[in-house]
């Protein structure tokens, strides 16, 4: 099987690779966004914008992950994800200086609230932890094939999940603790 590094590498020139990559992706980022947003609709919208803003940064892909795009897809979805709630917000306060209110709101979007220091203590993790967490818990990638992907055992995937977890959990609830 082609890994998604190569097809990302072909789709620099030609649109069927990115097609298959699609394939493989679609399903479980629209699953990231529908846990996040509990609208599918809104799911439907974040998920297409993700693909897109994966194609228009296809050339700048690095392959960090042994040959898996996975990482690097739920890092632009997140990234769509984030600026989706801050549009909503910005839109939402223009509206109420405007005077402009809506009776009631057009889409389901996240909360915002959850965004709060979550990719500060995201970023703060051991890159290992980190694409652990991306492929497990935002690719919901069963341990086996995150290992697959890391080079690693199940085991020691399981543990990175783990402790990458752990440690977020920390820094979200005690942001001003020892870490």
């Amino acid at each position: 099987m082609t890994t998604d590094a190569e097809l990302l590498r072909r789709a620099r020139s030609d649109a069927h690779p990115f097609r298959e990559l699609y394939d493989r992706y679609a399903a479980r980022v629209f699953a990231f966004h529908l846990n996040r947003t509990r609208s599918p609709d809104a799911a439907h919208d974040l998920t297409a914008e993700t693909f897109a803003e994966a194609w228009r940064s296809r050339r700048r892909f690095r392959d960090c992950a042994g040959g898996s795009a996975g990482p690097w897809l739920f890092a632009i979805a997140r990234h769509v994800l984030s600026a989706s709630v801050r549009r909503g917000v910005l839109e939402r306060a223009a509206c109420e200086r405007l005077g402009v209110l809506e009776r009631q709101p057009a889409a389901v979007e996240p909360d915002g609230a959850w965004l709060e220091g979550l990719e500060e203590a995201f970023a703060a993790l051991p890159d290992e932890q980190q694409q652990a967490i991306e492929l497990r818990v935002l690719g919901d990638l069963a341990y086996a094939d995150v290992a697959t992907s890391l080079g690693t055992t199940p085991q020691a995937a399981r543990v990175r999940v783990h402790r990458g977890l752990a440690s977020l959990r920390t820094r979200l609830t005690n942001p001003e603790g020892d870490r």
